[in-house]
């Protein structure tokens, strides 16, 4: 009975310390201008509005999708130097780095992104995503809600 209680006891141990992994990360380019902001999808709808055509499935998981820009030069793509959560807040050191040979004249604007495909039971309401520069500026921020 006791190794029972014991297993028992384990596995509720287990299960309540369990990692949240993401999904998926993929990167990329959307002709759809506007300011750098991070967005929280949570449907289809939202994600194409965006010009982003990903695979998710919403009802297991939502996305949050990092857009800097716009750029009118080829070539730009996005660094994620660190992502560090507690429980009120999640902070994303991110940059962006031109092309080496400086890149050429694009046929129109275009943002640069980073997806992020993440289970929904990491969602916490109230919680603040906040992506900043490696030096600390402030680039984009939103709450869950």
């Amino acid at each position: 009975m006791r190794r029972l209680l014991a297993v028992l006891a384990m596995a509720v141990v287990l299960a309540g310390c369990r990692e949240v992994r993401v999904n998926q990360v993929r990167s990329g380019t959307t002709s759809v201008v506007g300011p750098r902001e991070i967005v929280v999808v949570r449907d289809r709808r939202t994600l194409d509005s965006l010009g982003i055509a990903v695979p998710a499935d919403f009802r297991h998981e939502f996305a949050v999708v990092l857009l800097m820009g716009p750029h009118k030069e080829t070539g730009w793509n996005q660094i994620i130097e660190s992502i560090k959560p507690n429980t009120e807040r999640i902070r994303v050191v991110a940059f962006e780095r031109a092309a080496l040979d400086g890149g050429e004249p694009a046929p129109r604007e275009y943002r640069t992104y980073t997806i992020w495909l993440v289970p929904n039971v990491a969602y916490r309401s109230g919680s603040r995503v906040e992506v900043v520069s490696p030096s600390g500026e402030p680039i984009a921020s939103t709450t869950l809600k």
